[in-house]
């Protein structure tokens, strides 16, 4: 399933729920749930006008309200959903390249492993205050290609 994008509606136009569904890419049922949730609508009359800056503004604030922003030295827990530090206060720096890396945690709730990505030149400043143990590959194990390697 792909996010709904909100810049797919134009501002400046009306829109039916029809129209709204189709330029989105999602049943009209959907629409006609946001609609319940709060979309407000042009008028009471059939059919349902929309306009378009409503649309997008609504899914706009739909988005926003379910970001859970991470500060240094925390991670989002996707079991527990929330920010937490990790367990002990200690962290993997898994380099994945040159560039990019991960830093690897444990939710000290529910033992989840916890990942967030970071750009190698400023870990530092994602980890914070946490223990950091830099390891020398990646943590997983990376398929061998070779003709030789199916012996």
């Amino acid at each position: 399933m792909s996010r709904i994008n909100p810049r797919r509606i134009h501002m400046h136009l009306p829109y039916t729920v029809e129209q709204v569904a189709d330029a989105l890419k999602v049943h009209k049922n959907t629409v006609r749930l946001w609609i319940k949730q709060g979309l407000p609508v042009a008028d009471a009359h059939r059919p349902v006008i929309l306009a378009g800056a409503d649309v997008r503004t609504f899914l706009c604030e739909r988005r926003a309200s379910r970001k859970r922003p991470t500060g240094p030295g925390r991670f989002y827990c996707f079991r527990c959903r929330e920010a937490v530090r990790p367990a002990g206060d200690m962290v993997d720096l898994v380099p994945r390249n040159d560039r990019l890396g991960a830093l690897q945690g444990l939710c000290p709730r529910c033992g989840a492993l916890m990942h967030r990505a970071v750009a190698m030149a400023r870990w530092r400043t994602a980890a914070g205050d946490l223990d950091v143990k830099i390891l020398q590959g990646p943590s997983a194990p990376k398929r061998d290609d070779s003709p030789h390697a199916q012996s």
